[in-house]
């Protein structure tokens, strides 16, 4: 099993839009193996098509991944847009589909109506997949209609694989259905393990297999203890739950749990710092030194 670790970017809250290229830099230096740009509407996130193309141009080896806002977009253009990123990156994108922050400016800002979002996704990632492999599309779905559609250049990667989070039923089960690979958020190794299960057998009943590589995880992680607001937002959010599974606060933790993460059956893993640090180059080098040697 290929352990592999990735460095997530939440955008302009951890970092200055003109401080980027230098993280860039840092990334690859280091022997980080991807960079990630999550999307969200309003915040403060860099925009993922026009960060990774950057990043793309600044970088040889890094891969380049964003956890991507589908529904709300047009399929010829997000499907054409993402062909072209993978091309001019040599191959090295990697794709995260997610619904949105399930929140109401959040949802405005998408202009998708929330009941909405699962179904448009359902029907969406399919037809990327077709304009991505086939000559000629026509389509005629609940959401989407095409006529003779097509994009040119095709991706470099075949496929271009589209990963999916969640840890709802439903969410689990689309995962089987349709993904090519699941990356949930918060959440302990434990559950995880539990989750991987119910994606696995999803896609058995389905008639499809999904890689045994292919589940990650999304890692926050401290340096020192956290602090009482974060531990307090873990309690709400998870009540009964040692925030110490949820994120580490020392170096053995998160040796610990990312060797549980691995122990589950996951080998992808992207890491943030729960707080921006005030040196990134220095918190790169020092995750580095800790969690790289982990890499296989």
């Amino acid at each position: 099993m290929k352990v592999r670790f990735g460095f997530t970017c939440r955008g302009t809250s951890d970092i200055r839009l003109e401080d980027f290229d230098s993280l860039l830099k840092d990334l690859e230096k280091f022997g980080f193996d991807s960079i990630w740009l999550p999307e969200t509407m309003l915040g403060g996130s860099f925009d993922p098509l026009i960060g990774l193309s950057y990043a793309s141009a600044r970088t040889t080896k890094l891969k380049i991944g964003t956890h991507i806002i589908l529904p709300g977009r047009s399929p010829v253009r997000v499907a054409r847009e993402l062909a072209q990123l993978d091309r001019l990156s040599g191959g090295r994108l990697l794709l995260i589909g997610v619904l949105g922050l399930n929140q109401g400016p959040e949802l405005l800002a998408q202009n998708v109506e929330k009941e909405q979002r699962g179904g448009l996704l359902d029907e969406l990632l399919p037809l990327l997949r077709r304009l991505w492999t086939e000559d000629i599309v026509d389509h005629d779905g609940m959401y989407f209609r095409l006529q003779e559609a097509k994009i040119d250049p095709k991706p470099i990667q075949e496929p271009l694989e589209v990963w999916l989070g969640g840890q709802l039923p439903r969410a689990l089960r689309r995962v089987g259905q349709i993904g090519d690979g699941y990356i949930p958020g918060m959440m302990t190794a434990n559950q995880a393990a539990e989750k991987r299960i119910q994606v696995i057998e999803a896609a058995e009943n389905a008639g499809r297999a999904i890689d045994q590589e292919h589940f990650g995880a999304n890692l926050s992680y401290s340096w020192r203890p956290l602090p009482e607001v974060v531990k307090n937002n873990l309690a709400d959010r998870f009540p009964g739950v040692d925030p110490e599974l949820l994120i580490p606060s020392s170096r053995q933790s998160l040796d610990e749990m990312i060797d549980a993460w691995i122990e589950a059956g996951y080998s992808k893993f992207l890491m943030r710092p729960v707080l921006p640090p005030d040196d990134w180059s220095e918190e790169l080098e020092n995750l580095a030194e800790r969690v790289l040697s982990k890499q296989t």
